[in-house]
C-alpha cells in the first residue's frame, strides 16, 4: 500500500517553496525569450531585417532548443536537477546579454541559438523537480503554477523592455533582462535539495510526497530490467505513449511560439500599434493566459479526485483546452483591435491549460528516472515542429503579407494534437 501520513498529522507545505523557485525560473526564461519579439519592429528598422530574416532567426532559436533537448534530459537524469538547472540558466542568461552585441541577422541568429541551447533545459528540469517533490495527484496543479511563470514573464517583459528601450536603448534591455538569471541561480543553489535531503521537510510531508513510491519503484524496476536487456532510445520510441505525446507536441507546440514571437508584429501591421502602445495589449493577453495553467491543472486534478482515471482526466482537460483555441481562425476577419486581443488571450489561456496537462502526462506514464529524458524527447519533437513553422510563417508573410493561413492552422492544431493522443495514449499509466 502507498505510504500516506496519518489523518491527524499535519502535512507541511515546503514543497510549494520549490514551485515558487520553478515559477521564477520560468518567468525569467520567458522574459529572456520574449525580448526580441517585443523589439522586432525597432530592430528590423535599424538593421533592415526582412520577414524571412526574422523567421530564420526564430528558427535558429528553435533548432538550438531542439538540439539541446536531445541531450539535456539525459544529462539532468544523470547529474541531478540542482546542478543541471543552475548551469542551464547561467548559459541562457549569458546568451540573453549577448544579444546586445548583435548588429545583423547572423549576429542575432547566433545569440538566439545560444539562448535556445540554454533554455532547452528549463522544462525538463522543472518537470523532474516536480516529480521529485510532488505526488501524482498534485503534479498537474504544481506544473500549472510554475508554468504560469511563462505568462508572468510575458506580462512583465513589455513593461521592462519598453521602459529600458525608450530611456536607454534596446541593447540595455537585453543586458538587464539577461542578468536576472544569475540572481536566480544563486538562490537555487542555496535552497534546492531533494526532499529526503532537506532539513525543512518533516516526516509527514515526506511521506505524502513519496506516497507513489511503490508504484514508481515497480516502474523503475521494469525500466532497469529493460535496460539490462538493452533498453534505450529504440525501446522508448516504440512505446505508444511516446508516439502519442511526441506527435502531439510536434503538431501544436509551434502555435505558442507564434503568439509569443509574432503577436507584436501582427498588432503593429494590422492595427498600427507601436512599442509604447503595445504594453497594454500584451499585458492583457498574458495576464489572462496566466490563469490557464492553473485552470488546466485544477480541471484534471478535480476529475481525478472524483474518481476518474488519470488518462481520462488528462485527455478531458486537453480537449476542453483544444476547443478554446479554435476561435482564433476568425482573427484575420475582425476589424477590432480588442476583439483580436480577446481571441488571442483565450487561445493563450487555453494553451497554458493544455501545457499543464501534456507536461504532466510524462510523469504519469514514465518512472522518475525517465521523466527528464522523456520530457526532453517530447520537447525536441515540439521544437522540430517549431523550426519548420517559424520559417514557414516568415516566408508566408513575406510572400502574402497576410496572417489568414497562419491563424487557420493555429486554430486547428490543438484538435489535431488531441487526436494524436486519443489514438496512441494507453488507458493505463505507469502506476
Amino acid at each position: 500500500m502507498p505510504l500516506t501520513p496519518a489523518p491527524q498529522q499535519k502535512i507541511g507545505g515546503y514543497r510549494w517553496s520549490v514551485v515558487a523557485l520553478l515559477f521564477f525560473a520560468t518567468t525569467i526564461n520567458y522574459i529572456d525569450r520574449q525580448v526580441l519579439g517585443m523589439l522586432k519592429p525597432v530592430i528590423a528598422d535599424e538593421i533592415h531585417l526582412s520577414e524571412a530574416d526574422y523567421g530564420y532567426i526564430v528558427s535558429a532559436f528553435q533548432a538550438a532548443y531542439a538540439i539541446g533537448l536531445l541531450v539535456v534530459g539525459r544529462l539532468i537524469d544523470r547529474f541531478g536537477t540542482r546542478i543541471s538547472y543552475a548551469l542551464a540558466i547561467a548559459l541562457w542568461s549569458l546568451a540573453g546579454c549577448l544579444h546586445a552585441a548583435a548588429r545583423s541577422a547572423l549576429g542575432f541568429g547566433i545569440a538566439r541559438f545560444a539562448l535556445g541551447l540554454g533554455e532547452s533545459a528549463n522544462f525538463p528540469a522543472a518537470i523532474k523537480a516536480t516529480a521529485e517533490w510532488f505526488p501524482k495527484r498534485e503534479r498537474a496543479l504544481a506544473t500549472g503554477l510554475f508554468n504560469a511563470g511563462s505568462n508572468i514573464g510575458a506580462v512583465v517583459s513589455p513593461l521592462i523592455v519598453t521602459y529600458l528601450t525608450v530611456v536607454y536603448g534596446w541593447q540595455i534591455a537585453f543586458i538587464v533582462t539577461g542578468s536576472l538569471g544569475f540572481v536566480w541561480m544563486i538562490c537555487w543553489l542555496l535552497v534546492y535539495r531533494l526532499p529526503q535531503q532537506s532539513k525543512r521537510v518533516g516526516a509527514a510531508e515526506l511521506a505524502y510526497i513519496r506516497q507513489d513510491d511503490e508504484a514508481d519503484k515497480a516502474a523503475a524496476d521494469d525500466s532497469a530490467a529493460a535496460a539490462a536487456d538493452g533498453f534505450d532510445w529504440r525501446r522508448l520510441l516504440s512505446q505508444r505513449a511516446t508516439i502519442g505525446i511526441t506527435l502531439a507536441r510536434f503538431v501544436c507546440d509551434w502555435v505558442w511560439w507564434f503568439f509569443l514571437f509574432w503577436t507584436p508584429d501582427f498588432l503593429e501591421k494590422s492595427f498600427g500599434v507601436d512599442i509604447r502602445q503595445m504594453v497594454l495589449p500584451l499585458i492583457v493577453i498574458y495576464t489572462f493566459s496566466s490563469f490557464g495553467g492553473i485552470f488546466g491543472g485544477y480541471l484534471s486534478s478535480a476529475l481525478i479526485r472524483r474518481g476518474r482515471t488519470v488518462p481520462f482526466a488528462r485527455k478531458a482537460a486537453l480537449l476542453v483546452c483544444a476547443l478554446l483555441v479554435v476561435p482564433v481562425v476568425t482573427i484575420p476577419g475582425t476589424g477590432s483591435l480588442w476583439a483580436a486581443i480577446g481571441l488571442i488571450s483565450i487561445a493563450c489561456f487555453a494553451h497554458q491549460g493544455w501545457a499543464s496537462n501534456i507536461y504532466t502526462l510524462v510523469s504519469d506514464y514514465y518512472p522518475r528516472e525517465r521523466v527528464a529524458t522523456m520530457t526532453s524527447l517530447a520537447g525536441f519533437a515540439g521544437s522540430v515542429g517549431g523550426v519548420l513553422a517559424a520559417s514557414a510563417v516568415g516566408n508566408l508573410l513575406e510572400l502574402t503579407g497576410s496572417y489568414f493561413v497562419v491563424f487557420l492552422m493555429a486554430g486547428l492544431a490543438y484538435l489535431a494534437a488531441w487526436g494524436c493522443l486519443q489514438l496512441f495514449l494507453p488507458r493505463k499509466t505507469a502506476a
